[in-house]
């Protein structure tokens, strides 16, 4: 779990490094420009990072699974071998889908305003800009963003369906606590990061206003990264008893 964790980590910490500074950089300034190759960039790179977030969760999900469904050969089935393996595959697998999109956005005609309305160069607000027929564009999308994201929403609610159900089978209750305890934190990092990221760019078209797109966009851009951390954290025992001692501080 922490070998996924520190990807998770390192993830969180390139996607707001890709967003954060740019947009810091533009609210302080009032003003600021990027190059359309540097816009393009960002694109890239912020899809790319999303998508390996959510094969990351995935393979997480997995673990979880084989954790408490199959406990006994649970250091023989998630050795550093096949942990290697599925990590390596979620960055590979995100950043070479997401490398069709980027270039098919880089073909586009922009010959009207310059003016991005969003805090960085997010698909739909490049769409809008541009001056060329967005629709094999959108298709597109549609046909790398649905197995990009659907399936690894499936495959974490399959398996999530089987720990349930494993969970339930056991005859004590503090042995169910622990079970669930185990994959809460999991659970509400996918929920929280999910729900923003299918609603964004699977249901919100370019036709929705922007400011539900950029609203939406802080949530997983910035606020997800932020909580992850902590979500997690709050697991270790060395943790709750310092925030506490905090929280008891500040009272």
């Amino acid at each position: 779990m922490y070998f996924f964790l520190s990807h998770l980590s390192s993830c969180d910490l390139l996607l707001t490094s890709v967003i954060v500074p740019l947009m810091m950089n533009i609210i302080l300034r009032t003003k600021e420009s990027i190059s359309f190759f540097g816009c393009i960039t960002q694109f890239y790179l912020f899809g790319a990072l999303a998508t390996t977030e959510c094969l990351l969760l995935a393979v997480m999900s997995y673990d979880r699974y084989v954790a408490i469904c199959n406990p006994l050969r649970y250091s023989l089935i998630m050795g550093l071998p096949r942990c290697i393996q599925l990590s390596f595959w979620s960055w590979f697998l995100a950043f070479s889908v997401m490398l069709t999109t980027a270039v098919q956005m880089g073909r586009l005609d922009f010959c009207g305003p310059n003016v991005i309305d969003h805090y960085f160069c997010d698909l739909a607000p490049l769409m809008q800009l541009s001056c060329s027929d967005t629709t094999f564009l959108e298709v597109h999308n549609y046909m790398t963003g649905l197995p990009a994201t659907f399936i690894p929403l499936m495959y974490i609610t399959a398996t999530y369906i089987s720990i349930f159900i494993t969970i339930l089978r056991i005859p004590t209750k503090i042995g169910r606590q622990k079970a669930f305890y185990t994959c809460s934190s999991h659970l509400t990092v996918v929920s929280i990061y999910y729900g923003t990221l299918v609603i964004v760019y699977l249901f919100l078209s370019k036709e929705h206003p922007l400011y539900i797109n950029k609203l939406l966009s802080l949530l997983y851009t910035v606020v997800t990264p932020l909580v992850n951390p902590i979500i997690y954290s709050l697991r270790n025992k060395e943790i709750k008893i310092a925030f506490s001692k905090l929280v008891y501080k500040c009272y």
